[in-house]
């Protein structure tokens, strides 16, 4: 006889269809009211391209650079414990709190009008309406996400494992790079996913730095003050879509290198 589902369990069920409807019901309702035709013909618009090429290609050059300089820092936060770490980490988090666009006036003044911004364009690297600019807006924003997921991938590592490394006289580098890294390297490909596509989806904090070139979001919002809704509909549509499309991919990707990681240690 099988056993009956616990009335907790079904309440908990019941209540989680708000927050499934919460993130479905908005996304599955702008792809019915959008014809096939509308999405088929921006294929077309050289405008509407060249903006989602050029924030797929900024969202990864922010998710690059968090790889390159927070990575250390996730290693550094997970392994460590130091003076000020607790302000360290708070600090890490300050984006998430920050209104987006309280940030990129706080990126413009440092970057672009700033002591610091004057010194990087003399360097020949300006923030103020370029690619650089909305890179920096798209990684202000996002690196949180990446610096906790592979913090958490970090400090999921059994220590022993770390001592045992050393204690066959491997140098802190070699820890670092051939045993640490493995084996946080979902952790290291979910933050960097996480970072990409928040990058992504950025608005606020780009606009005050690069209104132009135009990124995806803010060519949605342009078409939709001066056409109103039926103009950048199809275009928020067909972002969606290949969010989805990329995400999807790129999660097989990761689960099949997972699965043959796993295989290679048994």
């Amino acid at each position: 006889m099988k056993p009956r589902m616990p009335y907790f369990i079904i309440a908990m069920s019941l209540m989680s269809l708000g927050a499934l409807c919460l993130v479905a019901l908005p996304v599955l309702g702008m792809f019915s009211n959008t014809p096939i035709s509308e999405l088929l013909s921006l294929f077309g618009d050289g405008e509407v391209m060249a903006s989602i090429v050029l924030t797929f290609e900024t969202a990864l050059y922010a998710t690059l650079f968090a790889v390159v300089f927070g990575t250390p820092l996730a290693y550094i936060l997970a392994r460590y414990d130091f003076r000020g770490k607790r302000l360290v980490e708070s600090m890490v988090s300050i984006p998430i709190m920050v209104p987006h666009t309280a940030a990129g006036i706080a990126l413009l003044v440092v970057f672009a009008t700033g002591p610091v911004g004057s010194f990087m364009s003399s360097l020949g690297l300006d923030f103020l309406g370029t690619k650089a600019g909305i890179a920096l807006g798209m990684a202000f924003v996002s690196v949180p996400f990446y610096i906790d997921s592979v913090k958490d991938g970090f400090a999921s590592v059994d220590r022993r494992i770390e001592y045992v490394a050393r204690s066959l006289g491997a140098s802190p580098r070699q820890v670092f790079f051939q045993v640490m890294l493995p084996i946080a390297m979902r952790s290291v490909f979910t933050g960097s996913l996480l970072m990409w596509g928040r990058g992504i989806s950025e608005f606020g904090a780009v606009v005050i730095l690069a209104y132009h070139p135009m990124i995806a979001p803010v060519l949605i919002y342009e078409r939709f003050t001066s056409f109103g809704l039926k103009s950048s509909r199809p275009v928020a549509v067909l972002l969606v879509a290949l969010c989805i499309i990329v995400f999807i991919l790129l999660r097989i990707i990761s689960g099949l290198k997972v699965g043959r990681a796993e295989n290679n240690r048994h």
